[in-house]
């Protein structure tokens, strides 16, 4: 069962050697880390995994306390040809602990399943920009205590461009469809971040990221504001370890974000 991987057996798997010829493979050009999209796919024919290996979102508002933790979260990528992928994200274990002057409670699971495409536009051949199309759709798997039990979708235009010198910059736009919260229809989620990157000699990226979200529930709006930083290390050009921190700037937004992560590309 999805809720049993172990995760010492999953990040073992990715760390094992690579099956495929890396001969004439682009850059390793994983999503993570950080909340931004990368423009780049995975080259035709090859598998890429990469890992939500640990994730811990801490918030206090009000009286209530909500610590939320994932393990060994996959999404798994493989590239019908050069330009587009097609991806696979779930949870296999996810758990919320809510507390409060009443007490505590806490809820595990597996999380939603999301499907998602990828099509690069521009970039992947080389050139300084970078765009790409990424549309995806959620499947409701969660229990009724971790998800809200509704399709709901969105689309991304992520998009780079290489500064030179090791640096880059990079926005991903985003559109999400939800269910509003009275049940009675969907309503927009706008999102963006804005990144800027700084690759060294040694495989190490160090980046950071403006975050921002704006929900427009019938209900009520929401917005919430980040401020992100996340390093990268590519020991080998098919695999990857990262880890970041993420800082909520306003109440709606949670305090704290820490992860960390492995990519591996087969």
């Amino acid at each position: 069962m999805i809720g049993r991987v172990s995760l010492a057996a999953l990040l073992l798997t990715i760390a094992s050697p690579v099956w495929a010829d890396d001969g004439g493979l682009r850059d390793l050009c994983p999503d993570r880390p950080g909340k931004g999209t990368g423009t780049c796919t995975v080259d035709a024919g090859h598998f890429q995994v990469e890992v939500d290996a640990f994730d811990a979102t801490l918030q206090h508002e009000g009286s209530v306390t909500t610590d939320t933790y994932i393990a060994a979260a996959p999404l798994l990528k493989y590239g019908v040809t050069d330009d587009w992928d097609i991806e696979v994200a779930f949870t296999p274990f996810e758990a919320v602990r809510t507390r409060d002057a009443s007490g505590s409670n806490t809820q595990t699971g597996i999380g939603d399943l999301f499907l998602r495409t990828k099509f690069n536009l521009s970039g992947n051949e080389g050139g300084a920009l970078g765009i790409a199309f990424e549309p995806f759709l959620k499947i409701p798997t969660a229990n009724k205590e971790l998800g809200n039990g509704t399709v709901e979708g969105g689309a991304l235009l992520p998009l780079a461009y290489d500064l030179g010198s090791g640096w880059s910059i990079a926005s991903t736009p985003e559109v999400d469809v939800l269910r509003n919260q009275s049940r009675d229809g969907y309503h927009a989620d706008i999102i963006n971040v804005v990144a800027i990157g700084r690759a060294f000699d040694g495989g190490v990226t160090l980046g950071a990221e403006a975050w921002e979200s704006s929900e427009l529930d019938p209900a009520g709006s929401t917005q919430e504001y980040s401020l992100d930083f996340d390093a990268a290390w590519q020991p080998d050009s098919d695999l990857q370890l990262d880890g970041g921190i993420n800082v909520g700037l306003n109440r709606a937004t949670p305090d704290v974000q820490i992860y960390a992560g492995i990519s591996r590309r087969f």
